[in-house]
C-alpha cells in the first residue's frame, strides 16, 4: 500500500510540475527510431503527454541515423501501434542518406579518425530490403500504415499551416529538416523553435573522438539548420553523459506488466544492469523531450553562438560552441544545456512510463 501511495504521489508531483499553457504545444518528432531506445522512449513518453493534453502530437517522421530508413519505419509503425495512437499519430517517411556524408566512407574514416564509444550508425551494416528487416519484439505493425506524404513535405505544410506554432524535437540527424528549409526557406521565419539532442561541445563525441553520432551522420545539414535564424536549443552529451538512468530508476520503470515494461525487461538496459548493478545508461533524447516541454528541467544553460566542422578530417562532425561574439553574421546563438533536475527528470520518465498503454483516448 504505502508503495502504491508513493507512486500516486509522484505522478501527481509530475503533473503538477507540467507547465500550464494557453496553447497545448503543437510538435513534430522528428527521429532515427529505435524500439526501446532513447528514440523509443521518447515516443512513449511523448504519447502519454499527447493523451493527457501536454502536447499536441503532428507526426513522427522518419530519419536514417540509428539505423536505416527501413527498418525504422518498421519499428516506429509497431511502436505507435502498440501505443494506441495509429490513429492519431501519422508516421511519414524522411531521407535515407546523409546529404553530402557517404555511408561507403565509414570503413576508411573508421580507420583514419578512431571512433568513441559504440555509436556506429546505419553505415555500418549493408542496406537491408524489406525481406531483412528485423520485426520489433512483437512483431511488425498490422494495422498502422505509412503516410503517403513524405517528412519533408509533412515538415513543410504542417509548419505552414500552424504558423509560429510547431516545435521540432529533433532527436536523429536533421536531414528531414536541413531539405525542408532548403526547398521551402519561406517556412523558416515560421517555425516556432527547433530542440535538438545533438552535439558535444566540452565533452569527447561518441561516434568519434570529435563528435556526436546525430551530427556526425549529417554534418552539412546540421550547419544548415543550425546556421538558420530559428530558435534553437541544443542538448548535447555534456548534460546527457552526466544524467544517466540507474537500476533504482530502471527497476521502477519495470514494475508491473505491461508492454512496456516487458521491453524494457527484456532490453540492452537490462543486460547492462544485469552485469553491473552500479552502471549508468544513457537515455540522450529523452532529455531533449523534457526540455522542449519545460525548459525549468534544464538547471544550468549556456547561450552560445553555434556551428559545424564539416571539414573533412578528424573533427568532422564537432559542434563549435562560441562564448563572446559572434564570429561570423551567419552563425546564431542558441541555448546549450548543460546540467538537469536529474531527480525531478526522473520521476517524470518514470510516471511515463509506468502509465498503461495502449493508450485509451476519450471518444
Amino acid at each position: 500500500m504505502k508503495r502504491i501511495l508513493a507512486a500516486v504521489c509522484i505522478a501527481a508531483s509530475t503533473l503538477l510540475a507540467l507547465p500550464a499553457q494557453a496553447d497545448t504545444e503543437k510538435m513534430i518528432i522528428d527521429t532515427d527510431f529505435s524500439t526501446i531506445g532513447d528514440d523509443g522512449q521518447v515516443l512513449i513518453m511523448a504519447a502519454q503527454l499527447y493523451k493527457q493534453g501536454a502536447i499536441d502530437l503532428l507526426g513522427v517522421t522518419v530519419v536514417t541515423g540509428n539505423n536505416w530508413l527501413k527498418q525504422e519505419v518498421a519499428d516506429a509503425l509497431r511502436a505507435v501501434e502498440r501505443l494506441g495512437i495509429e490513429d492519431k499519430v501519422g508516421v511519414y517517411a524522411g531521407a535515407n542518406l546523409p546529404l553530402v556524408h557517404d555511408p561507403r566512407s565509414f570503413e576508411s574514416e573508421r580507420a583514419l579518425f578512431g571512433f568513441g564509444e559504440s555509436y556506429k550508425t546505419a553505415f555500418h551494416r549493408p542496406e537491408p530490403t524489406e525481406k531483412d528487416l528485423i520485426a520489433p519484439p512483437d512483431g511488425f505493425a498490422k494495422k498502422a500504415k505509412l503516410e503517403k506524404e513524405d517528412a519533408v513535405d509533412f515538415i513543410v505544410n504542417t509548419v505552414k499551416a500552424n504558423p509560429n506554432e510547431v516545435t521540432l524535437l529533433v532527436i536523429g540527424p536533421v536531414t528531414n529538416v536541413a531539405l525542408a528549409i532548403r526547398k521551402n526557406p519561406e517556412i523558416v521565419p515560421l517555425i516556432k523553435r527547433i530542440v535538438y539532442m545533438a552535439g558535444a561541445v566540452d565533452v569527447k563525441g561518441n561516434t568519434t573522438p570529435a563528435a556526436e553520432m546525430n551530427v556526425w551522420v549529417d554534418p552539412e545539414a546540421a550547419r544548415i539548420v543550425m546556421r538558420a535564424p530559428i530558435e534553437q536549443a541544443m542538448i548535447p552529451l555534456d548534460v546527457t553523459d552526466i544524467t544517466q538512468l540507474d537500476k533504482e530508476t530502471f527497476d521502477r520503470v519495470i514494475a508491473g506488466d505491461g508492454p512496456v515494461q516487458k521491453l524494457f525487461a527484456d532490453s540492452w538496459m537490462a543486460e547492462t544492469f544485469a552485469k553491473d548493478p552500479k552502471a549508468g545508461a544513457s537515455v540522450f533524447d529523452t532529455l531533449a523531450l523534457a526540455y522542449a516541454i519545460d525548459p525549468s528541467y534544464a538547471t544550468k544553460v549556456d547561450d552560445l553562438y553555434m556551428d559545424v566542422d564539416i571539414a573533412f578530417g578528424p573533427g568532422y562532425g564537432r559542434t563549435l560552441g562560441y562564448w563572446q561574439k559572434q564570429p561570423t553574421p551567419l552563425l546564431q546563438k542558441m541555448k546549450v544545456v548543460k546540467e538537469f533536475d536529474k531527480k525531478r527528470f526522473f520521476d517524470l520518465y518514470v510516471d511515463l512510463m509506468q502509465r498503461p498503454v495502449p493508450i485509451k483516448f476519450e471518444k
